[in-house]
């Protein structure tokens, strides 16, 4: 059985200064990239955001309402940590337990917050707060995730058994993704996909768990520019490419 905490400690034991995700944001010009160690940083703040400021846990649901960006495979690997399950349908009647989205998403899921955790990324430049104020209840997480310890061990460990996702369990989803077709082994992949939409999901479990690393790339509306894609792909040394689109 094959948990996200296997893979993220064997992607530590194997070389933690590594790349693994990079972003690039075509709009406003900003790269942030994240080595192993850094990322794996990343998932403690967020998982001990989300257990210890939140009280969620295993076998609870989280819907990750976020565009291409660093903190969805972030927010990713915390929900695993914890043995939660994402939440892949849009509906919010259908009754996931917290949200984490993005500055698109406040209208819709503000009305919530006074029933679930409602967390709230302004997915600016590292990863700062919002200029202006949240509507009532939703949780700014630029303020909250920098306090959080750089590791997390939770105190009810998830097993292989535990959902991912909707219908495949942890040790389902990296079996499958261990053996994906978007990449080989070691290979560097550039994604133009959400790693927290359906579609785009492969786009992190694949390089992570192939001991890969994904340039994540986030576009404007209209046409892909496959220009600047092939640009960036050789400056980043990409060898594969995943160009579908977010859901």
């Amino acid at each position: 059985m094959t948990t996200f905490a296997d893979v993220l400690a064997r992607r530590i034991g194997d070389d933690p200064g590594r790349p693994l995700v990079t972003f690039y944001d075509l709009t406003s010009g900003e790269r942030v990239e994240l080595s192993v160690t850094t990322y794996a940083n990343w998932v403690a703040k967020a998982a001990s955001l989300l257990a210890d400021e939140h009280e969620l846990e295993r076998g609870q649901r989280i819907r990750l309402d976020l565009p291409t960006h660093w903190l969805g495979p972030v927010f990713l690997g915390a929900a695993w940590t914890l043995g939660m399950s994402i939440a892949l349908d849009d509906d919010p009647g259908q009754g996931p337990d917290a949200v984490v989205t993005g500055p698109a998403g406040l209208e819709r899921w503000a009305p919530y917050a006074d029933r679930m955790p409602v967390l709230a990324c302004a997915l600016l430049p590292l990863g700062v707060r919002f200029a202006d104020p949240l509507p009532a209840g939703v949780h700014d997480v630029g303020v909250e995730v920098w306090s959080q310890p750089d590791a997390f061990a939770p105190w009810d460990p998830p097993t292989g058994v535990d959902v991912a996702t909707d219908g495949l369990s942890q040790d389902e989803l990296w079996s499958r993704a261990a053996v994906g077709p978007s990449l080989s082994d070691g290979g560097r992949l550039l994604a133009v996909a959400n790693p927290a939409s359906p579609s785009g999901l492969a786009s992190f479990v694949e390089p992570f768990a192939r001991n890969g690393s994904v340039v994540l790339v986030s576009a404007p509306d209209g046409p892909l520019d496959v220009h600047r894609l092939e640009e960036l792909a050789s400056a980043e040394r990409c060898t594969h490419r995943f160009l579908g689109l977010d859901d």
